[in-house]
C-alpha cells in the first residue's frame, strides 16, 4: 500500500502498461492492418466502469478491440485473460455503443490484441492480433 502511494508522487515513473499497450495496439493496427481508429477508451454513459479499449474500422466492418498488455513471462496470456466474465461485460458495453449509433454498421467483429512487454531495454514488444474472436451468438443483430 505504501509503495503504491509513494509511486503516485514519482516523476520518473513509467507510463501505465495498459495505456501504453493501447497506444501500441492502435498504432500497429493502423500501420500494419490499415484500420481507422474511431474511438479509444469509450465509456458507457450508463455505467462508467464499462469501457471499450479501441473501436476501429476495417473497411466496412466495425471492429471492437480489447487490448491486453502483459509481461512476457505472465502466467495467463492476454488472449486467455478475456474470460467469460470479461466477455459478458464486453457484450453489454458493445450493445450500448451500438444502440447509440444513428447509422448501424452492417457488420461488426470482436478482436483481441495481446502485447507481450519484454521489459528488456531495446527489446520491442511482441504483438499478436486475434481476429474475429467469438463474442456474440450468430443470431445477434445490432
Amino acid at each position: 500500500m505504501l509503495r503504491r502511494l509513494l509511486s503516485l508522487f514519482r516523476r520518473d515513473q513509467e507510463p501505465d502498461a495498459g495505456a501504453y499497450g493501447e497506444r501500441l495496439a492502435a498504432d500497429w493496427l493502423k500501420r500494419e492492418r490499415g484500420f481507422a481508429l474511431v474511438a479509444r477508451n469509450w465509456r458507457s454513459p450508463r455505467d462508467r466502469r464499462d469501457e471499450l479499449d479501441l473501436v476501429c474500422r476495417d473497411r466496412e466492418v466495425l471492429v471492437f478491440v480489447e487490448v491486453k498488455a502483459r509481461a512476457a513471462d505472465a502466467r495467463v496470456s492476454g488472449f486467455h485473460a478475456v474470460d467469460r466474465r470479461k466477455k459478458r461485460v464486453l457484450r453489454r458495453v458493445i450493445t450500448d455503443y451500438l444502440a447509440r449509433l444513428t447509422e448501424k454498421p452492417r457488420t461488426i467483429r470482436f478482436d483481441v490484441v495481446e502485447i507481450s512487454l519484454s521489459g528488456g531495454p531495446g527489446t520491442p514488444p511482441e504483438i499478436r492480433h486475434y481476429e474475429n474472436v467469438p463474442l456474440f451468438s450468430k443470431y445477434f443483430r445490432a
